[in-house]
């Protein structure tokens, strides 16, 4: 064999080891880089529903905030109505229609607003929010009834309303105070 043959068939044989390690080499960084932008995209898509449920979570957080509030405005009203209301019945005026309604407005305006607060939970703040709603009907309702037995002049039991109005003032407070522990514990359930 001449040596002009030899460096013919050892070009050649070069030649096509570059070629089939180019071949080899191409494989391998395209599953290398397919294998790569799987794992960016898995990673960018991680990092989206990350920042969704944070986002998410600023939202409830938000709502039952705002719901809280609206909740405490309108006990604070109907405790306002009470509490204007019944030292006249004390002393023995009858109510008119407009005390009526407003107590009738206030009840139901609270009562909207436990249901509302029912969307954004927790659990445990919407039982406590209905009892608040409960107490308070119940100081409504017993001091109808007093101003009812006081109409036919008999000398009403004030006891009774005392007592409802105790126990919602005391069912407000335990409200107030879970409310405000939900609100500053960022790890509250969404529910």
């Amino acid at each position: 064999m001449s040596e002009v043959t030899g460096t013919l068939i050892t070009g050649v044989i070069a030649f096509a080891a570059a070629v089939i390690g180019a071949v080899i080499a191409g494989r391998y960084a395209k599953s290398g880089a397919e294998a790569g932008g799987r794992k960016a995209v898995e990673a960018a898509l991680a990092q989206v529903h990350g920042q969704a449920a944070a986002e998410h979570w600023q939202w409830v957080r938000s709502q039952r905030h705002q719901s809280f509030a609206a909740l405490f405005a309108a006990f604070a009203a109907l405790d306002e109505a009470l509490a204007r209301i019944a030292p006249e019945v004390r002393h023995g005026v009858a109510l008119d229609e407009e005390a009526r309604r407003e107590l009738g407005e206030r009840a139901l305006d609270l009562q909207a607003k436990t249901s509302q607060l029912a969307l954004w939970g927790p659990i445990e703040a919407n039982g406590l929010a209905y009892e608040v709603a409960e107490k308070s009907i119940a100081a409504v309702s017993s001091l109808l009834q007093v101003e009812r037995v006081s109409s036919t002049g008999v000398t009403p039991a004030w006891s009774g309303f005392d007592r409802a109005r105790g126990e919602m003032a005391q069912a407000h407070a335990t409200f107030l105070q879970r409310a405000g522990e939900i609100v500053r514990d960022p790890r509250q359930p969404v529910s």
